[in-house]
């Protein structure tokens, strides 16, 4: 029988709170004061690039693994935009580049984070054979 070396679920909690919040500064400061796409006003930008990160704060940071869980859907917004951006996009290759690594880096410490709290916890999501 081997034992598997895991990250405890504090590294992991730090890393995705590391990936969240480099994304929640990130975008509005590629977005409004570096981008020079002129598309979007800066209220607009706002709401669709920081509001939903706002969603998932509390959960997030009190370590709750069902919102560690549920966030993973809104990063996949971030995860679109950065490939969008990517693949149509020539002058800002970099900046997508930089959104995708964060949210990344939050999507997986976010999931590895949810299933080992979770466990720790015995939280389950199959049904228990009696």
């Amino acid at each position: 029988m081997t034992n598997k070396k895991r990250l405890s679920t504090t590294t992991l909690k730090q890393i995705t709170l590391f990936g969240y919040f480099s994304l929640l500064f990130y975008m509005p400061f590629w977005l409004i004061f570096m981008s020079d796409d002129t598309a979007l006003s800066v209220p607009l930008t706002l709401v669709m690039f920081v509001l939903p990160l706002l969603f998932p704060l509390k959960g997030l940071v009190q370590g709750n693994p069902y919102t560690y869980a549920w966030s993973n859907f809104i990063v996949m917004i971030y995860f679109l935009h950065s490939l969008t951006t990517l693949w149509v996009s020539a002058d800002e290759k970099l900046w997508a580049l930089g959104e995708f690594f964060f949210a990344t880096v939050m999507f997986i410490g976010g999931s590895y984070y949810a299933k080992y709290r979770g466990q720790e916890l015995g939280l389950s999501i199959r049904k228990k054979k009696e």
